[in-house]
């Protein structure tokens, strides 16, 4: 059975700088062979439930001001419309055209570069309840029998009004958050991170939840937490992965 994961994607340049984060990324795909992808990213919010069942989607530059290398990248993986209709009757989402924004393509562009993996989006219901969240994930973890990856795709802390040079140390707010995140993971205490808003600094980290709430969705998909990476860039993201198995 695959483990569902959160990923922590940071700034889209992830995809072309070789940081430790995006090595591993890189490192963690050749260690999986999944039938398919279903991702919850930070970068699409709605209020309903939303599925895309578009067979090809394309890659959505949702950014500006990078270098064109950036938006020169195109991730060609396909979709799984079948996939996407079993969803939306599963969970009772709208099945919509959407491409892949970036808390998509990032990471998976890494993860397997091939693009010989059907991935399917999940919208982030951003005004659903934490609660609310985890069980959409635990609706989800059936799929991982079948060897379908789930995958929450955020950042551990994302607060860009505080973003620093690339290799600044983390300030200590963004450290007591993280390893507050870790400590309830680990030790399993869902309670705690259904209340994770009440965590050390936490609206200094998540100035909006959209970043966070990703994790719940993974957390209910999965079983016990385990960290696979932490790093941080820019001093204020924290580019931890876990994975719940």
């Amino acid at each position: 059975m695959l483990p569902s994961l959160f990923i922590s994607h940071g700034s889209p340049m992830l995809a072309l700088n070789k940081t430790s984060a995006h090595t591993f990324l890189r490192e963690l795909g050749s260690q999986l062979s999944p039938k398919a992808v279903v991702v919850v990213s930070a970068h699409w919010e709605s209020d309903d439930l939303l599925v895309s069942h578009s067979a090809k989607p394309e890659t959505i530059h949702d950014f500006g001001g990078f270098p064109q290398a950036l938006f020169d990248v195109h991730y060609a993986a396909p979709g799984d419309p079948e996939l996407a209709e079993r969803l939306a009757v599963l969970l009772g989402a709208k099945p919509v055209e959407r491409g892949f924004d970036h808390g998509v393509w990032v990471p998976l562009s890494l993860m397997f570069p091939d693009a010989n993996v059907p991935v399917v989006s999940l919208s982030l219901p951003v005004r659903w309840s934490n609660a609310a969240l985890t069980a959409l994930g635990e609706r989800l973890s059936a799929l991982r029998d079948e060897g379908i990856l789930v995958i929450g795709s955020g950042s551990l802390t994302h607060n860009l009004y505080e973003l620093m040079p690339q290799d600044s140390p983390m300030p200590g707010w963004v450290d007591e958050f993280a390893r507050w995140v870790h400590d309830h993971l680990v030790a399993n205490d869902r309670e705690a991170l259904l209340q994770w808003e009440n965590a050390p600094s936490a609206r200094k980290n998540h100035p909006t939840p959209e970043h966070f709430q990703p994790l719940l969705v993974a957390m209910g998909a999965g079983g016990n937490a385990t960290q696979r990476h932490h790093s941080v860039e820019h001093g204020v993201l924290a580019m931890d992965v876990y994975q719940f198995a």
